[in-house]
C-alpha cells in the first residue's frame, strides 16, 4: 500500500530548451557555470527591453510557430531520454498536456498590419498559425493517440500541465504523457508587459534590493510522465516524480498576488496532503522570483513566515520568465537539482532586501533530501505548486 494520499507519477523522461542551453545537460552546466546573456529582441522596439533568447533550431519550418518549434526539440529530448522509440508511439496509449501562452494567441500582426493598410497578403502567417495549435500540433507530429490539452493559465500554465498530466496517469487515461510547457518571445507579449511597466532595463533580478522587473525568456521543457505498469513492461527507470500537485486561485488582483501568499499557501497544502510531507522534508524551493517588487515582496512574506529555513532557488536570472514555460522548465530543473544533490545559484542575486528579509541562494549547494518544490504564480491571482520527488526515492520513503 503506497503511504502517500496519491500515488507518485513517474518522469521516465525529461526535456529542456532555453536561453542557457539546448538539452537538459547543456542547459543545467550552464546556469550551474556562469550567467545567461541576455540580448535584444528580434523585433524593432523604441525602448529597448532584454530578453533571454534560445539558439534557432537547427531546421526551422515556415509552416510551424518558433513555439512549436522549441516545443518539438524539448518533447524529442523527452522521449529519446525515455528510450521511447518514435515509431513506437502510435501504438501507445500517449496523451499530451501543454502550458502556453505566447502558443495560443492570435500572433499574426504583419498580416493585420498589411491588411489595414489595404494590401492582399499571403495567407502563410493564418495557416502558420491554424497549423501550430501546441497540443494538437505535438499530437499529430507524434501520432498520438491519447488525450491532447492546451493549457493556458498564464504564467503556472506549465506547472498545471504536469499537474493535469498526472491526474490522467494515476485516473488511467492514458499510460503515458508529455507534459510540460513552450513559449516563444513575441511582440505581442514584450509591448503588453512593457505597457504595465512590469519589464526591467537590465537582466532581472529576483529578490535583489535592486530588482527593477522581469525580463522575458522564451522556451520548452517536457517531463515524460509515465504508469508504473508501462514502466515496468519497458524496463525504464524514473528519473523522477511528481509527488503532489496544488493549485488556488487568490482573487486578490488582475496582475498582482496576494501580499501575504495567501492563494499560494492553499495551493502549498494542497501538494504536501497529497504526499503526506511538510516543510521538514523539503530540500529547497524553487520560488517564482520574477524579479518585480510585487512577486518577490509576495513570495517572501510567505518564505518566511512559513519556511524561513529551507533554501530558496530563484532560476529566471538565467532563463528569463518563459511564460506559459515558465512552471515547466522549472519543475525540469528543480528535477536535475534534487538528482545532481546540487542546489543551483541564483544568477544575479547581489544584494539582500532588507524590506523582505529573504535571499535565494547565490552559490551552488549542496543537498541531500529527496523532495523539493516548485510553484508558479501567475495573473489572475492563480498559483500552482509542484512537489517534486528525485528519480530514486520511490518506493522507498
Amino acid at each position: 500500500m503506497t503511504p502517500f494520499a496519491v500515488e507518485p507519477v513517474a518522469a521516465s523522461g525529461m526535456g529542456l530548451v532555453c536561453a542557457a542551453g539546448y538539452g537538459t545537460e547543456a542547459a543545467f552546466a550552464s546556469m550551474a557555470g556562469g550567467e545567461t546573456a541576455a540580448g535584444s529582441p528580434p523585433f524593432h522596439a523604441e525602448n529597448l527591453y532584454p530578453v533571454f533568447l534560445c539558439a534557432r533550431p537547427a531546421n526551422p519550418s515556415a509552416k510551424r510557430s518558433r513555439t512549436l518549434e522549441l516545443a518539438l526539440c524539448a518533447a524529442r529530448e523527452a522521449l529519446d531520454s525515455a528510450q521511447i522509440d518514435a515509431e513506437e508511439i502510435p501504438k501507445l496509449r500517449m496523451g499530451i498536456a501543454l502550458g502556453t501562452s505566447v502558443g495560443a494567441s492570435l500572433d499574426f500582426s504583419d498580416f493585420y498590419f498589411q491588411t489595414r493598410a489595404g494590401a492582399s497578403p499571403p495567407l502563410d502567417e493564418i495557416d502558420r498559425y491554424l497549423l501550430s495549435s501546441p497540443a494538437v500540433a505535438l499530437r499529430r507530429a507524434f501520432s498520438c493517440k491519447g488525450p491532447a490539452l492546451t493549457v493556458t493559465n498564464a504564467c503556472s500554465s506549465g506547472a498545471d500541465a504536469i499537474g493535469i498530466a498526472a491526474s490522467w496517469i494515476r485516473s488511467g487515461l492514458c499510460d503515458l504523457a508529455l507534459a510540460g510547457g513552450a513559449d516563444a518571445i513575441s511582440p505581442v507579449t514584450y509591448f503588453g508587459f512593457a505597457s504595465l511597466r512590469l519589464l526591467s532595463p537590465e537582466a532581472c533580478r529576483p529578490f535583489d534590493a535592486r530588482r527593477s522587473g522581469l525580463s522575458l525568456g522564451e522556451g520548452a521543457a517536457f517531463l515524460l510522465l509515465e504508469s508504473s505498469a508501462s514502466r515496468k513492461r519497458r524496463g525504464v527507470a524514473a528519473q523522477s516524480f511528481i509527488v503532489g500537485y496544488g493549485t488556488s486561485t487568490d482573487a486578490h488582483h488582475l496582475t498582482a498576488p496576494h501580499p501575504m501568499g495567501r492563494g499560494l499557501k492553499a495551493a502549498v497544502e494542497q501538494a504536501f496532503a497529497q504526499a503526506g510531507l511538510g516543510w521538514a522534508d523539503m530540500a529547497f524551493v524553487n520560488a517564482h522570483g520574477t524579479g518585480t517588487r510585487t512577486n518577490d515582496a509576495a513570495e517572501a512574506a510567505f518564505f518566511a513566515a512559513h519556511c524561513p529555513d529551507v533554501p530558496l532557488s530563484a532560476t529566471k536570472g538565467s532563463t528569463g520568465h518563459t511564460l506559459g514555460a515558465a512552471g515547466a522548465v522549472e519543475a525540469v530543473l528543480t528535477a536535475c537539482c534534487l538528482n545532481r544533490g546540487k542546489l543551483l545559484p541564483s544568477r544575479r542575486f547581489q544584494e539582500a532586501d532588507p524590506e523582505i528579509g529573504i535571499a535565494p541562494v547565490r552559490a551552488a549547494l549542496e543537498i541531500s533530501e529527496r523532495f523539493a518544490l516548485s510553484q508558479s504564480l501567475a495573473f489572475g491571482g492563480n498559483n500552482s505548486v509542484l512537489l517534486i520527488g528525485r528519480g530514486d526515492f520511490w518506493p522507498r520513503r
